[in-house]
């Protein structure tokens, strides 16, 4: 990751400079040798999201904004909906690239997470979960309920079956982004109350939305559909789910460990192996690969003295591909679908945002949290990306009558959430006084154990 502050005016303007160039010669290539879908151009996507995210990333640092942030804007600005730079099929193709840096992100905020730690914050926790989910739903669904006839897909909707949607909704928007939160974690390197809060709770919420979610889609099948009964086999299936996960992820700790104390060399080659293998492994088993992996970081770092040799190793690989991967997120952002849903995504996400406020206030008055967490504790919880849409798409699948217009919505009110959530997320840990120096990125002339050690 790129380093903060430091850089004189002309290190500054050279970064400019070298985004301009960077940009010039893939609209050179993109105009005047259109076309071009197969390995060339992927590996040029490659290079110039890593190159132009990089290199914005340190320009937008200037105004306090997290590399997140351009790590997104690099891929928005050269993606299929603003300049064509790079195309749709292009985007797809980097789908492994977001694997990997899934698992990577999982694995680093499984080995955050200390027994410690969630032994001194499970008051914290318990009370931030409750009031999060149940005002989350409760309200949010609420209001998606009240603007539900100015919306396309659920203005002719019969009264149940506008409260079932608005009931998805609600599940929806208590979805977190862990991706987002550990990221800008990782690039500032925050220690303290507000990060380990951070880390605990947003890994922990994913698998708490995985139980609401199923339990949304059983009630609301009936209410769509009245002909349906009440089932439990999501229930269920779920159970499966989870249990199956927990059990892998143990697994895959131990073994990392063994093969930690025990050999310890070419660590990258076998994150790297895990993240596309396993991944491609447990979707085949139907287990939840962000669970899997998170599990296996805690094993690591609570079975083991192995926990920061681990950690060491992901900040490493992760530097490269976690530019990839927001920038790639970036470029998938449909800024057509946004211009036109903006007016009730703005409602939505505004409201959402409203309500994480208050219920992070209650739950920490609640919990009686330090006045840092007490402060700040719904800063992390803005930010949402993949995990979001994929409900969205979960809820279009199990409901094609509204689904196409759900699944929209959500893209148009994520992406908001997308861009605003890290900068929010930077500005809090910045307050909080929780911000360290972030691992060097390319060209920074260190190595990530060099800024370590000093």
């Amino acid at each position: 990751m790129a380093s903060t502050g430091g850089k004189s005016a002309a290190g500054r303007a050279l970064d400019a400079l070298g985004l301009f160039v960077v940009f010039a010669v893939l609209w050179t290539a993109a105009h005047f040798a259109p076309g071009h879908t197969g390995d060339a151009a992927l590996v040029a996507a490659l290079g110039f999201l890593l190159l132009a995210g990089t290199l914005l990333s340190e320009l937008v640092e200037v105004i306090g904004l997290p590399h997140l942030t351009g790590y997104l804007a690099a891929g928005i600005v050269a993606g299929p909906h603003v300049l064509h730079l790079i195309d749709h099929q292009t985007v797809d193709r980097l789908k492994p690239v977001n694997t990997l840096a899934l698992s990577l992100i999982a694995l680093a905020g499984g080995a955050e997470l200390r027994v410690e730690t969630l032994k001194q914050r499970v008051k914290t926790l318990v009370a931030a979960t409750i009031t999060q989910s149940g005002l989350g739903i409760l309200l949010v669904g609420a209001l998606f309920y009240g603007v539900h006839s100015f919306i396309d897909f659920t203005r002719d909707l019969p009264t149940g079956a506008a409260i079932a949607v608005a009931l998805l909704w609600g599940v929806l928007a208590i979805a977190r982004s862990p991706s987002a939160a550990l990221g800008v974690i990782s690039q500032t390197r925050a220690t303290g109350p507000l990060a380990q809060y951070t880390v605990a709770f947003v890994m922990a919420s994913d698998v708490v939305v995985v139980i609401l979610l199923a339990a949304g889609i059983t009630i609301a099948r009936p209410l769509i559909d009245p002909s349906l009964s009440f089932s439990t086999e999501a229930f269920g299936a779920l159970g499966h789910e989870i249990l199956g996960s927990v059990a892998l992820g143990t697994t895959l700790g131990l073994v990392l460990t063994v093969y930690l104390r025990l050999i310890g060399r070419q660590l990258l080659v076998v994150l790297v192996a895990l993240g596309f293998g396993a991944t491609e492994i447990l979707s085949y088993l139907h287990y939840d690969a962000l669970l899997t992996f998170m599990v296996a970081g805690f094993v690591v770092q609570n079975l083991s003295k192995q926990g920061d040799k681990l950690v060491h190793a992901v900040e490493q690989a992760g530097s490269v591909v976690y530019v990839v991967f927001f920038a790639s997120a970036g470029a998938h952002l449909n800024v057509p679908l946004l211009q036109h849903l903006w007016p009730v995504a703005l409602i939505l996400a505004g409201a959402r945002v409203v309500v994480t406020v208050a219920a992070g206030r209650l739950a920490s008055r609640l919990a009686n949290d330090e006045p840092v967490v007490r402060r700040w504790a719904w800063a992390p919880l803005v930010s949402q990306a993949g995990f979001a849409i994929g409900i969205s798409q979960i809820a279009a699948r199990e409901f094609p009558s509204f689904g196409r217009g759900f699944a929209d919505l959500a893209i148009a009110t994520v992406a908001m959430n997308e861009i605003a959530g890290p900068i929010l997320f930077k500005v809090a840990l910045d307050r909080a006084g929780e911000t360290r120096a972030p691992v060097p990125s390319l060209g920074d002339g260190t190595t990530p154990g060099e800024s370590d050690a000093a």
